[in-house]
């Protein structure tokens, strides 16, 4: 199982820019992929951005052309460059690797780190 740790969140105005990102203690080449999701108060939990161990990405709508995810192997982390924030970006940020053990998916998490979008 795999620690994940979160970090870069923080208060931004809109159209502003933060970065994020997770560490592992994993090695992040034995994923079958890697992800940001987010939870906003009273919603669930929405996949923001992935990235799969053959490079891959794929993004929300609502991130699209804002949003780049991508990793780290020399620091074994993954990234989230956020850019032109709006409020409903606002939520925490979790961070998700994903392993595929025969026909098992196995999930760890971060803790979570709040991004909050405001004037």
């Amino acid at each position: 199982q795999a620690q994940l740790v979160e970090s870069g969140g923080g208060l931004v105005q809109p159209g502003g820019s933060l970065r994020l990102s997770c560490t592992t203690s994993g090695n992040i080449f034995s994923f079958f992929a890697m992800n940001w999701y987010r939870q906003a108060p009273g919603k669930q939990r929405e996949l923001v951005a992935g990235i799969f161990s053959g490079g891959g990405t794929n993004y929300a709508d609502s991130v699209k052309g804002r949003f780049t995810i991508s990793r780290d192997y020399a620091k074994s982390s993954l990234n989230l460059q956020m850019t032109n924030l709006k409020s409903e970006d606002t939520a925490v940020y979790f961070c998700n690797a994903r392993t595929h053990v025969g026909p098992e998916v196995l999930d760890d998490w971060g803790q979570g780190t709040q991004v909050t979008v405001s004037s």
